[in-house]
């Protein structure tokens, strides 16, 4: 068996000195199949390891429904790294961050009240146990000491950024080695002396994150940390991207000079992100800094390889600059030929309410997505306008509490207006009626900080005209099964036409088209408002004409030989009823 340690200077393979030089994968934004093709272009751009995070989220959507397979098998993930003759990190959180939707974290978990996330609290220790358990049911047989490739596992992720409960940061060990890790651990921080100190723990390795001034960088994290290797375990090589802003990108040669430098030095390093891949459904996370900013579908990153898995300028820049410590293979990867490009017409398939359904139950103010259990995107809330309220008045003023995250408001079937938490929007007039319909739509979930977990949908009591307005029901949205009907509904005869007149959302759409093989494909999303897109039952993800993602990656997997079928979901307005194909990715405008 190889043994894998740390020296006095440097990570140890069967006791001689080794640098890692990885790249970051998740697996659980990168469709099953295309793995391999993603862990080779890894091996043949220079790199000896694959980095993952582990998504307690996409593993245990619901409390006690484990899931390791499809989409969720870590342990296959890890034997195709091992199969291309690369070790592997693991890096299981329970936290993530990773822009993915509540940072990892089950909304079952962050919904137990009381729960303190982060800390030593027993209650959330006994559901994190539990998990770590089994995450390391897969991890343990894979270790290098084991016949495997595993070489390192991370405790928690930039903890000192957050708090400084040591005694959290203990008992995770415990429960780590516990479980029969054996191999190297590792915490993450920032390379600032009270992110290190809260952070790490003395008799746990150090690494650090950043994505510029490495020299300076590297000094403050050995300042902190005497001895062992030097690792940047996320060397962030691009960035992500929020609706209503612009695509980040940045220079592949300042990348390759910080990447040189971090190698001249004599540090490790992993790569954030190798390839981004997509964050399919409805997995995006939303930042909040005083102003809450939902990610977009594509996870690009502006990395080496792109959202589509094709090397970019970047790629090569940093293979030559691996090139100058290691020796490369001989092989290179072939570039990408232009998807193929062509227009599908799309026809209405009927009411998009097909799935509402009501919760049963009149509620005095409107019950949160958690409080329904509902872990879908949107809920339909409606309520009696009462006619006294208006006593003569043509309209009032309706006032929510606070809007998590997106809502239409439509007063007897018309349309009035949207209330946007980005823009702080509470209140607006409403025309007098009979009653209310404001449809919620959950945007993503911050997956940093102090509001991971947080509660979605019309939080607080509805006020009209400073009168509690009481009385709603909710009807939780299944948009799977909208695609599912949609899919059936477009085969009978009595379905209205496309034609090249806009729709109106809420509102679904379908199409068919042929292929003569399954391939990448490039959704074109310009000319649609917002909503949802689905490829033969595929939920590829968000749409919004905010921008600045453009394009829908569709991964040749979820395609078909022979006739495919694509669905819409529209909330705003579609005004070109077509779904237009393009021969690669369009991300958006940059800063430039």
């Amino acid at each position: 068996m190889a043994t894998f340690s740390i020296g006095e200077t440097d990570f140890l393979l069967d006791g001689q000195p080794h640098r890692i030089i990885a790249g970051a994968i998740h697996y659980f934004r990168v469709h099953p199949d295309q793995w391999a093709d993603r862990i080779r272009k890894a091996r043949l751009m220079g790199l000896n390891t694959i980095e993952t995070y582990v998504a307690w989220n996409a593993h245990e959507p619901r409390r006690g429904e484990w899931n390791s397979t499809g989409w969720n098998d870590l342990g296959r993930f890890l034997d195709l790294i091992a199969a291309e003759g690369m070790h592997a990190i693991v890096r299981p959180g329970p936290y993530i961050c990773a822009e993915w939707h509540n940072g990892g974290f089950p909304v079952w978990l962050t919904s137990i009240p009381g729960v303190r996330l982060r800390t030593a609290d027993p209650v959330y220790m006994a559901e994190v146990t539990r998990y770590l358990e089994r995450v390391y049911e897969i991890v343990v047989p894979r270790q290098i000491d084991h016949g495997g490739n595993v070489v390192l596992v991370q405790i928690e992720n930039e903890y000192g950024a957050y708090g400084d409960d040591e005694e959290y940061l203990r008992e995770l060990v415990e429960v780590t080695r516990g479980a029969g890790v054996t191999v190297p651990l590792s915490t993450v921080d920032q390379p600032m002396h009270d992110h290190l100190d809260h952070g790490s723990l003395p008799d746990v390795l150090a690494t650090a994150s950043f994505g510029s001034r490495s020299t300076e960088r590297l000094a403050t994290l050995r300042a902190h940390q005497q001895t062992g290797p030097l690792m940047c375990s996320e060397f962030w090589d691009g960035w992500f991207d929020w609706w209503g802003g612009f695509h980040h990108t940045t220079d592949p040669h300042v990348a390759a000079e910080e990447l040189d430098a971090l190698l001249a030095a004599g540090a490790s390093v992993n790569i954030y992100m190798f390839h981004g891949g997509t964050n399919f459904g409805l997995t995006n996370g939303a930042n909040d800094k005083g102003r809450y900013l939902p990610l977009v579908t594509s996870y690009d990153y502006d990395a080496p390889l792109d959202e589509a898995g094709n090397p970019t300028q970047k790629y090569w820049a940093l293979r030559d600059v691996i090139g100058r410590y290691v020796d490369l293979p001989d092989e290179r990867p072939e570039a990408a030929e232009p998807a193929r490009e062509f227009d599908v017409p799309l026809t209405r398939a009927g009411d998009w309410q097909w799935s509402a359904r009501s919760d049963g139950r009149v509620h005095d103010a409107p019950p949160t997505f958690e409080q329904l259990g509902h872990d879908g995107a949107l809920i339909i809330y409606e309520a009696p306008l009462p006619a006294e309220a208006f006593d003569g008045a043509d309209s009032l003023l309706l006032e929510l509490g606070e809007v998590r995250d997106r809502a239409w408001v439509s007063v007897d079937g018309r349309r009035i207006g949207t209330l946007s938490r980005t823009l702080h929007e509470r209140s607006l007039v409403i025309p007098r009626g009979e009653s209310v319909r404001i449809l919620v739509e959950e945007q993503g979930r911050v997956n940093y900080d102090s509001r991971i977990g947080e509660l979605k949908g019309l939080i607080g009591q509805p006020l009209l005209a400073g009168r509690a307005l009481t009385a709603w029901t909710a009807s939780p949205v299944d948009l799977q099964s909208i695609a599912c009907t949609a899919a059936r509904a477009a085969l009978k005869p009595t379905i209205e036409p496309a034609g090249s007149a806009p729709h109106v959302g809420p509102v679904a759409l379908r199409g068919d088209f042929d292929l003569a093989e399954q391939r990448d494909l490039f959704l074109d999303t310009r000319g649609w408002g917002k909503g949802y897109a689905f490829v033969n039952g595929f939920f590829l993800g968000r749409y919004w004409s905010n921008g600045p993602q453009r394009t829908l990656y569709v991964p040749a997997p979820a395609t078909r030989v022979g006739k495919n079928l694509i669905v819409i979901v529209e909330l705003d307005a579609v005004s070109r009823a077509a779904a237009r194909f393009r021969s690669g990715l369009i991300l958006g405008p940059t800063e430039e």
